[in-house]
């Protein structure tokens, strides 16, 4: 059988990927669809953090006339998309699967579970731990006569930025394994490194979070925890080989070097043929 052309294969990968991506498209609006009529509950799950911290008849507003619609739709849509998020990485991943090697397949499938899990887990922290100091921060400095009353699509994208934030920060592990198994950096450059790490890590707490000095801890020290958990899993998967089947490189000296090219030049010559006697 003849081989496909390289057209026909592009095109059967373009047909493989439309297909993968209206899956995925299909998984989040069904969940959309289904969360829609919750969409209310689901905005005022996602502000209970800010209203706890709120004073008695404290509430929040909309300044805009679409606001108080979209907003929630917007809650639902992003709810829906992290509920398909498995469905939808599986879908990438049985796109890319036939394409690598059977020990990229092995460490991929993997880090692509370990990277939802934690980013999910960066997102739960930053609700249950961080949002209730954050929110008492602002409002206990609040000057008096001054009524707290935040719109709730400002709210919507605060919560947005830490919710990346801590997901991205949860993700270090991951990047620090994927860096040490491509080799672009080895365990040893890492554990060098570790003081600049530290320092930027509460430079990005400070970035990325309110002025209070807890939220900032918060952020940076398990940035740097989360750091050593990478360069230790990563030490623990690159284990190098043992010395005794490792040898160094040497180069060849001249006697060496001749002995090998009259070996070459002898295996070249072809052997006198040897009549066969009648």
């Amino acid at each position: 059988m003849n081989s496909p052309e390289p057209s026909e294969t592009f095109i059967s990968h373009l047909i493989e990927l439309r297909t993968r991506l209206v899956r995925s498209i299909i998984a989040v609006v069904v969940v959309f669809v289904c969360l829609f009529p919750f969409a209310k509950e689901l905005y005022a799950l996602l502000a209970n953090p800010l209203l706890a911290s709120l004073p008695k008849g404290g509430q929040m507003i909309a300044t805009d006339v679409t606001t108080p619609f979209f907003v929630p739709m917007k809650v639902a849509m992003m709810t829906a998309f992290l509920i398909a998020l498995p469905y939808v990485l599986y879908q990438i991943w049985a796109f890319v699967a036939p394409g690598l090697y059977s020990h990229e397949k092995r460490l991929g499938a993997p880090l692509v579970a370990a990277s939802t899990v934690l980013f999910l887990c960066g997102m739960a922290f930053a609700y249950f731990l961080v949002f209730p100091v954050v929110f008492g921060f602002v409002t206990s400095v609040a000057p008096e006569g001054v009524a707290v009353m935040t719109d709730i699509n400002k709210y919507l994208d605060f919560v947005i930025t830490l919710f990346l934030a801590f997901g991205v920060t949860f993700e270090v592990p991951v990047a620090v394994i994927v860096l040490v198994k491509m080799g672009i950096v080895s365990v040893e450059k890492l554990k060098e490194v570790r003081s600049y790490v530290i320092v930027g890590a509460f430079v990005i707490g400070a970035i990325f979070t309110p002025p209070d000095v807890i939220s900032q801890i918060m952020l940076a020290v398990p940035l740097w925890l989360l750091y050593e958990v990478g360069i230790l899993v990563a030490s623990m998967l690159s284990k190098p080989a043992r010395a005794e089947e490792v040898e160094p490189y040497r180069p060849m000296n001249d006697e060496e070097m001749e002995r090998e090219l009259d070996a070459i030049a002898h295996s070249d010559v072809p052997e006198s043929p040897v009549r066969k006697e009648e």
